[in-house]
């Protein structure tokens, strides 16, 4: 067995044991290993007690790897993320004292409970994988994920994320509320079901970097090139969207497609990948019109105008 393939078994394995643990979700998990072998951050987006922090915590216990959790509340600092230095008597010095964010995978936990000044502390780790503190710079360690959980914007106590913030995320899901079976089957197997602290290692991060190479090796034809140009292209000169998606947006929509294609076992992409990705990588991405919305619906209301966009434009054979 090839150590690609073996790594492609792993996945399903990991695949397999969170879906054990969040029930009737298997479109979110797959999202969610979609954008981690994609090497991007994850937003999950939905009211509270739908199972968001469960599949961060599952993802993570997935592989080895180090996890910090950060509970963002309104008093959050960025030193309280980052790090701080602090002048050590021994040395006569200052000394860099890490933050929580030096970690393979960070959960953000309800990241919209805090002030976008302290958001932007994220930027520069989430986009380029290091953090400046007192003019120093500090890599952060590979792989780097960030998984970040919001409540819906109408909800007491929370403030929108900046439109830089919501760039840097690859894609953003929703759980929803499970299907009638499942959410029966969720009471019925309450005290015997798998818990996150007892899921096993599956992947090890030597594997998830490997992934995250071969993901980068998938062949995109130029048809399909096209056919992502064209639909950022329609959101550019949409009547509904003041804002259209920017380059970091479409380079986005076509590392997911790759990684979509090599979670499906093959090494080269479909149109149908792009179509299916087409509304977690860019709804999060465009400002709908306020002519055309209220504040609390426009994240359907983007879905909705991506869809018509998606509609009317052409799909490569």
């Amino acid at each position: 067995m090839s150590k690609t393939v073996e790594v492609e078994l792993k996945i399903r394995q990991l695949q397999q044991a969170i879906e054990a643990v969040v029930l009737g979700k298997p479109q979110a998990v797959r999202l969610a290993l979609v954008c981690l072998l994609a090497d991007g951050h994850l937003l999950i987006e939905d009211v509270p007690g739908v199972g968001k922090t469960t599949l961060a915590h599952a993802l993570s216990r997935g592989f080895d790897c180090t996890f910090r959790r950060i509970q963002f509340t309104s008093d959050l600092l960025p030193s309280d993320i980052l790090g701080v230095s602090i002048f050590s008597q021994a040395s006569h010095s200052f000394e860099f004292r890490r933050g929580p964010i030096f970690a393979n995978v960070v959960l953000a936990d309800e990241i919209n409970r805090t002030t976008p000044k302290t958001q932007s502390a994220l930027l520069e780790a989430m986009s380029e994988g290091n953090v400046s503190v007192d003019n120093h710079t500090h890599p952060l360690p590979r792989p780097f994920m960030v998984i970040a959980t919001q409540n819906p914007i109408e909800h007491h106590g929370t403030y929108p994320l900046p439109e830089s913030q919501l760039d840097r995320f690859l894609l953003r899901i929703r759980m929803g509320y499970p299907e009638g079976e499942a959410e029966k089957e969720i009471l019925r197997s309450q005290n015997h079901r798998p818990s996150v602290e007892r899921m096993e290692t599956v992947l090890r991060m030597e594997d998830v970097l490997e992934a995250q190479m071969a993901v980068t090796q998938i062949r995109v034809d130029d048809s399909l090139l096209d056919y992502i140009m064209a639909i950022v292209e329609a959101t550019r000169h949409s009547e509904f969207l003041p804002i259209g998606v920017s380059p970091r947006g479409s380079i986005a929509l076509r590392r997911a497609a790759q990684a979509l294609a090599y979670y499906e076992g093959r090494d080269y992409c479909i149109p149908d990948d792009i179509k299916r990705l087409v509304l977690p990588v860019l709804a999060h991405r465009v400002i709908v019109s306020s002519k055309y919305s209220s504040p609390h619906k426009r994240s359907d209301e983007a879905e909705a105008i991506l869809a018509e966009i998606l509609r009317n434009i052409e799909v490569p054979l």
